[in-house]
């Protein structure tokens, strides 16, 4: 059965699920439907809203090497134990719009937390932000038998936000947790993001 969080709520992952070592983590949004004429965006017609998903992965949660960022650019990290499933231009259509599949057991050691972040490609160049975006969530499933095992449903106003902070996996001793974080950010980009991790 699902457990749906709430924002600030952590989870047991791998305690109490033995063998559980793979996991597909989808990222999720749709665009919010825009006016024809003279509406809300200035007469519409504009660019469509691309968000991206990455995730950072931390040593003592600090990024230590640029290569720790697994994005649509940068599609595996250096140990294969993150990949991306690569990049959804608009955001439309139901499911997942991006996925990241990970090996827990494949993680070195000496990453202790994997920061999962949804930014707005060019948000500031083009004038766009998360409350053009709706129905915003992560989730995490069992890609052996497709079960889903959690759901954050992103429901905060994140109006003038460019990127969101959306969750976490982390070690906690020989287990994984995951916890729900839902933190939007006004930086530009996705090294914005990253630069609050150095």
């Amino acid at each position: 059965m699902v457990v749906n969080l709430q924002k600030g709520q952590r989870i047991d992952l791998t305690k109490g699920n033995a063998g559980l070592s793979r996991l597909q983590v989808g990222l999720g949004w749709d665009p919010v439907e825009q006016k024809k004429s003279g509406g809300l965006f200035g007469g519409g017609g504009g660019a469509s809203v691309d968000c991206d998903a990455s995730v950072i992965m931390l040593q003592n949660d600090r990024l230590v090497n640029q290569e720790d960022v697994v994005y649509f650019g940068r599609k595996a990290s250096i140990d294969g134990s993150v990949k991306h499933s690569g990049d959804n231009l608009t955001g439309e259509g139901a499911g997942d719009d991006e996925t990241i599949f990970i090996d827990l057991n494949a993680v070195p050691t000496q990453y202790n937390k994997l920061v999962f972040v949804v930014n707005i490609y060019e948000a500031k160049k083009r004038n766009q932000d998360f409350g053009m975006i709706q129905n915003a969530y992560i989730r995490v499933l069992n890609p052996a038998n497709n079960e889903e095992l959690l759901r954050y449903n992103l429901t905060d106003n994140y109006g003038g936000q460019t990127a969101l902070i959306t969750g976490e996996i982390y070690r906690n001793g020989n287990e994984w947790k995951f916890g729900a974080i839902g933190t939007g950010t006004t930086d530009d980009g996705l090294s914005g993001v990253i630069n609050r991790y150095r």
